[in-house]
């Protein structure tokens, strides 16, 4: 088999598992946002950008006190489009560290609504300074979600406070944007 013919052959099947080919990790999916409702499942994570447009993140769900405690320590990267969902069972005020985390991280803080109230930025690896999940005034510092995603997503996506999030651990009754 030539090159040639080798190399369109693995083409093909990179296509057809879904898988990148340039080499370069996936970013966020830009999705149609279309009405009122999104289209939920556990492991995406919508945040939606302007009234007909969102973005996808794939995610683990960190739900439970141990998979809250372990986040993302230890891990040696974090794709562009990947992230970890925390959940947590009631809104409260909460507080995160960089313990054994050797990659720097965004956190997006959110309320029960889903709304995103405060970002926090390339948080440093390994430094175990508490971040808070509320801004210096926020009259209202309970969350019931934070999403971690690589150190500069979040500059380089335009995320904002504000923005809304859908997830199906948002609940339906309160969600700023509720899922179908």
């Amino acid at each position: 088999m030539s090159p040639n013919r080798r190399l369109v052959g693995l083409l093909a099947i990179c296509l057809g598992l879904g898988l990148p080919v340039t080499g370069q990790p996936a970013a966020a999916q830009t999705v149609v946002a279309a009405g009122d409702r999104a289209e939920c499942r556990a492991d995406a994570a919508l945040i939606r950008i302007a009234p007909d447009r969102a973005l996808s993140f794939q995610v683990e769900l960190a739900d439970t006190v141990e998979s809250r405690a372990r986040g993302l320590m230890y891990r040696r990267d974090l794709p562009a489009g990947q992230g970890m969902l925390f959940v947590y069972p009631t809104p409260q005020p909460v507080s995160f560290w960089m313990r054994n985390t050797l990659i720097p991280l965004d956190m997006v803080f959110l309320d029960p609504e889903g709304v995103i109230r405060h970002i926090h930025r390339n948080a440093r690896p390994l430094d175990e300074t508490p971040v808070p999940g509320a801004a210096i005034g926020d009259p209202d510092p309970d969350r019931l979600l934070v999403l971690e995603i690589a150190g500069g997503e979040a500059d380089r996506l335009g995320l904002q406070t504000g923005q809304t999030l859908a997830h199906p651990a948002v609940p339906a009754d309160s969600a700023a944007w509720p899922c179908r």
